[in-house]
């Protein structure tokens, strides 16, 4: 594929004030209109893919209230537009019953529109961890930008930019849970030292079912390269804060050992009255 040239003018420019847009981007080639609702067709380039429905909801019930305050950004294209910014307003209006939007539209270039749609939602605080790794790769391979270059531009550090788009790198069962906001990003960038992605996508569920925080997961998974269970090793950690001593697991195969260290007859007591819930 051939790459794309380098967007050139800096993607700051376009989001470091949002209402600014309609000011700066070819202000002379700016209509304002209402548009009939089946007239529109979202974007397929749009970052973010996952919409909450409880939150559309009360966004449609905003709308019915008060209306659209902000318009919706369009492009003309044959005799339908294109959602460039708005997508969220978009789909909460059709809940709403809306027949008509308000909407400002853009005579541009696909490339342009490409541009304001995606850098809008990268700044977004709200989008999806992985609808962000997303369109920083599409930034990068589309318009064939540098990470450090990407970086200045919507002000997030190279570290920052390159963790993020190594989230895609897990397994794609392992995205999903993020995805889905099952697993925070930072379980998710924990698990990248296990390379194994069956491995990797057992941990998951294990971090996800037993509640294991980020700072458990990033020292277990430091482990792998022993064979080290993340859960069996939460277990331990458990067992040795509650029991107040030393805990360790023995045997391999289908019979295993749990041995329970105690230093005299006074300590071994009040280790059975804890197991046996007397203190």
């Amino acid at each position: 594929m051939t790459k794309k040239k380098a967007l050139g003018r800096g993607l700051g420019n376009f989001l470091s004030n949002k209402s600014e847009i309609d000011e700066i981007i070819y202000p002379e080639k700016n209509i304002f209109m209402e548009i009939n609702l089946e007239l529109i067709m979202t974007n397929e380039n749009q970052p973010r893919k996952y919409f909450d429905q409880e939150s559309l909801k009360e966004l449609s019930e905003s709308i019915k209230n008060y209306g659209i305050i902000e318009p919706l950004i369009l492009k003309k294209d044959g005799d339908k537009f294109l959602v460039i910014s708005g997508e969220r307003r978009f789909r909460a209006a059709k809940l709403a019953g809306l027949e008509r939007v308000p909407a400002i539209i853009k005579d541009i270039e696909s490339e342009e529109s490409d541009k304001i749609a995606l850098i809008e939602n990268i700044q977004r605080e709200d989008l999806n961890a992985i609808e962000e790794a997303r369109s920083y790769k599409y930034l990068i391979e589309e318009y064939n930008l540098r990470q450090e270059d990407l970086a200045k531009e919507v002000g997030k550090s190279r570290q920052y930019i390159g963790n993020t788009i190594r989230l895609l790198n897990l397994d794609e069962r392992v995205i999903d849970l993020i995805f889905k906001g099952d697993l925070s990003p930072s379980h998710g960038k924990a698990l990248l030292s296990i390379k194994d992605k069956e491995k990797q996508f057992r941990e998951a569920k294990k971090i996800v079912k037993n509640s294991i925080s980020v700072a458990k997961t990033e020292k277990l998974s430091s482990k792998k390269d022993q064979g080290i269970d993340i859960f069996t090793e939460n277990i331990k950690d458990e067992l040795t804060s509650f029991l107040g001593t030393k805990v360790v697991f023995k045997g391999r195969g289908k019979v295993k050992k749990l041995e329970i260290e105690y230093y005299n007859e006074d300590d071994l007591q009040r280790i059975c009255d804890l197991i046996l819930g007397r203190i």
